[in-house]
């Protein structure tokens, strides 16, 4: 019997893995981590519902003391604001994520998911990471997982293994993949702020719409708020 636990964000990369997840594994269980990030309010009750439509178990963990730590997305610094060119300017980038980094954070995010599989008997961690992000982001890398699997051997007791279905695809490949399998995407927040709707300038705003304009698909998310604000029109 296979059984995982699910990093779930919901973000669009963690929401289509969760769909690849429900129809790979016998049993999965969601973790959704609560660490101070801007977008906190909207990760939970995007994750919260799609585990509530899908009937599946889900695990809140709080960090609090990361809210005390430098960077973008938990403290107080600017999130830089992007456009699409910007995104083929490597260097740009690369010091974009910086600003945003959380230290350490999916080496802990494993961790804690390992102790769950440790903890409910379960032999796998699915996670989002992707080629896209890991050009940046080399805690969502290939390499990464590798290493990390390596170090599970000696931190649980039982045979527990990450795995990253979309680690050999962009955004864009990503994006169609979760509309052919009917990922709910419409309940996907990849926003790095929890206002009503997404800013649209943040790097992971800017690169989930990239990704729809490349396969030329309308973003679910969007086409629901846009359904929810003509029906309150009418209210």
């Amino acid at each position: 019997m296979s059984r995982a636990i699910i990093l779930l964000s919901a973000g669009m990369d963690s929401v289509v893995s969760f769909k690849l997840a429900y129809g790979d594994y016998d049993e999965i269980r969601c973790v959704t981590f609560a660490y101070g990030q801007r977008a906190q309010s909207k990760e939970l009750a995007y994750a919260s519902k799609i585990c509530a439509m899908y009937h599946v178990p889900h695990d809140v963990v709080d960090l609090p003391w990361y809210a005390g730590f430098k960077g973008a997305l938990t403290g107080s610094g600017e999130l830089p604001e992007l456009d699409s060119a910007v995104l083929e300017h490597f260097e740009t980038v690369k010091e974009t994520a910086r600003v945003v980094w959380v230290p350490a954070r999916n080496a802990v995010f494993l961790s804690i998911a390992a102790a769950f599989c440790d903890h409910f008997n379960f032999d796998s961690i699915v996670v989002g990471f992707n080629k896209e992000e890991a050009a940046t982001f080399p805690d969502n890398s290939s390499h990464f997982i590798a290493r990390f699997n390596d170090a599970l051997k000696y931190a649980v007791l039982g045979d527990v293994q990450v795995h990253a279905p979309l680690i050999r695809f962009d955004k864009s490949e990503i994006a169609l993949l979760g509309l052919q399998i009917d990922a709910p995407l419409e309940w996907s927040w990849s926003c790095y702020t929890a206002e009503s709707t997404p800013c649209s300038v943040c790097e992971s705003c800017v690169r989930r719409s990239r990704a729809f304009e490349a396969i030329k698909k309308q973003d679910p998310l969007f086409d629901r708020l846009k359904r929810v604000a003509h029906e309150s029109s009418y209210e």
